[in-house]
């Protein structure tokens, strides 16, 4: 295993034995130079974890050695021998440094052996290169915040804390840091660093998301469904760790709640209670009076006990447009309580946005060249979006003897979601075009439990780590309403008068409307083994039995109540050529029901998916920068139902996709104060009927890197910059059914940082040369249109 991650040896071994150690007088220099740290109170073996890898050592102790001990943190600009001095403190455990990259942490009644011959040292580091994290050492706590753009672990793809090294599947992550160096402000913005995911602009102001050619549905919120039926709100990035996506079809783990899981699901990883004290102020100013605020608040409330509580506020006057600025609320308290075997966390959280129409044109042509001026507003200032959510969670792991875990986590939202605004249809080359006023009004109900059993045991060179989960989601529409104009407005939009807004035109006692609709629910068992043999081979095996319930109506408004279920498999392997290089390959299946009726008045057949994934995982820069390479072919057998347009309504299948490429990411630090993350990605998307898939450029790239200086005059100082750029695809014209060419683009971005011990600020410049932006896949009646030129400056306060 490459330095930066603690080596950690299982079982109740004496190092006594072993010639080890090195006197005060001889002890490296390097142990003396002062680093960063910041490693909060927790149990110890993830301490050591998190030390290890912010050291840059290597660390080896006996299992027992730290196994039921807890650690009360470190955090500043310290020296190693400081920083693991007062890591171990109230331990009774000492340690030695065998030269300046690797420690030994033991019991202090450990008689010292004398200093140990040159041989012996070499081999013993040479069998410190074979030595692996063993699961007896998996911590309550949190592994200390990420540093940098990379990360070495994860417990979403699997639900137990493994190395991404060890997982046979794509697993992307971005950082706190990298949420920070870019100023990033959604999770739209931050998915542009992942290799195989794009963001899709939405005419009611909602981002869509798809990975690998596939909508993702709802995404999840620590591991939990962000939204059953509608599309959550995800919350704003101030009260986000970090934010993940696994790759490839999600169905053994991402359950049946998250909506169309073929492609990937996205996971954003909340900030968590602390007993580190935190304090911090943050706040960011960009144009047209958008003004964001934020207040992170955690610190120990007693020795077991401890809090936070995340608050923050945006106001905008308006877009470029003119369409009404965005407005959000979030408010976000949790309290964490935890010992030496169990860990609580429960929280609220309440979000209220209000988004702007986004920015848009239409087309008056056939190309791209035809769209109306982008200064021109379209509809009504007023017209929004507006989404709110209210959610209770919680999570509680208990970890027994002998290896076993149990996690259970749960949570209960309430999700409204209310849009007004003027949609159009059939443009025309004079301006003349069709106006329609629409307002859809939409809330939901619903609850997800997860509950987990994790058990670590060994014979021989295999060991086993098994999880036995049950998954359960109960979901009520609460009320949705449709008004819309069925005739239109005929409307010029460079002659006639400003559109007035839509409560004013529409007639709110008629309109489609469903306030009935009884509890729906899903559930399901899954079994998952990650069997390490040897050093060198990983295999993970998983099975779920997934249970529906579909309550629907046929077309005489019979109600139709109908019960499945359906075996789902996963299957992995990992080959480790060496501790720095990791080969896999995986089989992973895709599973969607389907509660639309076909021509026989029968609910249609779930839809089925089957990935192939090979790729290639490697640790360079000494650990500290990771490049991974994956090729993938997912089989859709059937993609979006469509509906009849004339009586009697039923729904046809779609023709099923054919999705292959190849997705290449590097991430890390290739020099000290220089970090570095890109990603390349060349995809392929085949309707199975023949048809041209629209919104699918080719070829995408992204590229960030930034450098800090780190020592002198100039300390303190950072500058950043970096480019995101893609080929062209296709769209369409839902009139005509004719193809539009989408030309490719790029643009850069670059900023300028400070960074003192409490406070930092940061000047940054978005499509630094000021191109015309659009989206990646749109309509004659939407074209989307990202910012021009924008300046934004964002900073923090630790008071």
């Amino acid at each position: 295993m490459s330095r930066g991650v603690a080596l950690v040896i299982c079982g109740c071994l004496s190092l006594s034995s072993v010639a080890l150690g090195a006197t005060d007088a001889s002890r490296p220099a390097a142990t003396t130079l002062r680093k960063t740290f910041a490693i909060p109170a927790q149990a110890l073996p993830s301490a050591l974890i998190a030390f290890g890898k912010q050291a840059n050592v290597q660390l080896l102790t006996a299992g027992c050695t730290s196994a039921n001990l807890r650690s009360e943190g470190v955090s500043g600009a310290l020296t190693v021998d400081a920083a693991l001095a007062r890591l171990l403190q109230g331990t009774d455990l000492d340690y030695e440094f065998i030269d300046a990259g690797t420690v030994v942490v033991r019991p202090r009644w450990v008689v010292r052996p004398p200093t140990p011959r040159p041989e012996t040292v070499a081999a013993l580091k040479a069998d410190m290169g074979d030595a692996k994290l063993l699961a007896t050492v998996r911590s309550m706590g949190l592994l200390g915040n990420d540093e940098g753009y990379m990360v070495d672990i994860s417990d979403s793809a699997t639900r137990t804390i493994s190395s991404l090294a060890d997982v046979p599947q794509s697993v992307s992550v971005v950082t706190r840091d990298l949420i920070d160096s870019q100023q990033l402000r959604s999770v739209a913005d931050a998915v542009r660093n992942v290799a195989g995911v794009q963001g899709i602009e939405g005419n009611d102001g909602v981002p869509l998301f798809q990975i690998r050619g596939f909508y993702t549905g709802n995404g999840m919120t620590d591991g939990m469904p962000n939204s059953v039926s509608g599309l959550g709100d995800f919350p704003p990035l101030i009260a986000v760790e970090r934010i993940e996506v696994l790759k490839g079809p999600e169905s053994i783990l991402g359950d049946l709640s998250v909506d169309n899981n073929f492609g990937g699901l996205i996971n954003v990883v909340m900030k968590k209670p602390q007993s580190r004290p935190l304090r911090q102020l943050s706040f960011a100013l960009g144009p047209h009076g958008d003004t964001q605020t934020g207040l992170d608040l955690a610190g120990p409330l007693s020795p077991s006990l401890s809090y936070r509580m995340v608050l923050s506020g945006e106001y905008a006057d308006r877009t470029d447009q003119g369409y009404h600025g965005d407005r959000r609320a979030y408010f976000a308290p949790s309290i964490g309580w935890q010992n030496d075997s169990t860990r609580f966390i429960a929280g609220l959280q309440y979000i209220a946005h209000r988004l702007p129409v986004p920015d848009y044109s239409v087309l008056l042509g056939d190309s791209l060249a035809s769209a109306s001026p982008d200064g021109l507003l379209l509809g009504n200032p007023r017209d929004h979006s507006m989404l709110r959510t209210n959610r209770f969670t919680y999570s509680l792991e208990h970890r027994f003897g002998a290896g076993w875990t149990w996690r259970s986590r749960g949570q209960y939202a309430h999700q409204s979601k209310r849009i007004q605004g003027w949609i159009f249809d059939s443009p025309m080359p004079s301006g003349d075009i069709t106006a329609i006023a629409q307002s859809y009004r939409y809330s939901d109900d619903y609850y997800t439990l997860q509950n987990d059993l994790t058990g670590v045991f060994s014979h021989g060179m295999i060991e086993h780590t098994v999880v036995i989960g049950f998954d359960y989601s109960r979901t009520k529409i609460g009320s949705s309403t449709d008004f819309f104009q069925v005739a239109g407005t005929p409307y010029n939009i460079f002659s006639s008068a400003r559109l007035p807004s839509v409560q004013s035109v529409l007639d709110t006692s008629s309109g489609t409307s469903d306030s009935s609709n009884p509890w729906t629910t899903d559930s399901g068992w899954f079994l998952q083994d990650q069997i390490a043999i040897g050093d060198h081979w990983n295999v993970l095996l998983a099975v779920r039995r997934s249970s529906y319930q579909l309550n629907t109506e046929d077309a005489d408004g019979n109600p139709q109540n109908l019960r499945k279920a359906r075996w789902v498999p996963n299957a992995g392997v990992v080959y480790k050529l060496t501790p720095d290089v990791s080969l896999y390959g995986s089989l992973a299946s895709g599973f969607q029901p389907d509660t639309l009726l076909g021509k026989n008045g029968k609910p249609l057949r779930p839809a089925s998916s089957r990935q192939t994934e090979f790729g290639a995982k490697l640790n360079l820069f000494q650990g500290r920068a990771r490049l991974a390479a994956a090729v993938y072919r997912i089989t859709l057998d059937r993609s979006t139902d469509v509906v009849t347009s004339d009586p009697p309504y039923f729904a046809i299948p779609g023709p099923g996709q054919i999705n292959k490429g190849v997705e290449v990411e590097f991430t890390g630090q290739v020099a000290p104060g220089t970090d570095i993350t890109a990603n390349y990605t060349d995809a392929r998307i085949r309707n199975r009927d023949g048809t041209l898939a629209t919104g699918a450029p080719h070829q995408r790239l992204s590229l960030w890197a930034s450098y800090r200086v780190l020592s002198g005059a100039w300390q303190g100082w950072g500058v950043a910059g970096g480019v995101t750029a893609r080929s062209r695809s296709l769209g369409m014209n839902w009139n005509t059914g004719d193809y539009f060419n989408i030309p490719g683009q790029a643009s850069v971005d670059a900023s300028l940082s400070y960074q003192a011990r409490d406070w930092s600020l940061t000047l940054g410049v978005r499509n630094l040369f000021d191109r015309r932006l659009h989206g990646v896949n749109f309509n004659e009646s939407f074209v989307p249109l990202q910012r021009r030129r924008s300046f934004l400056l964002s900073g923090t306060y630790n008071f």
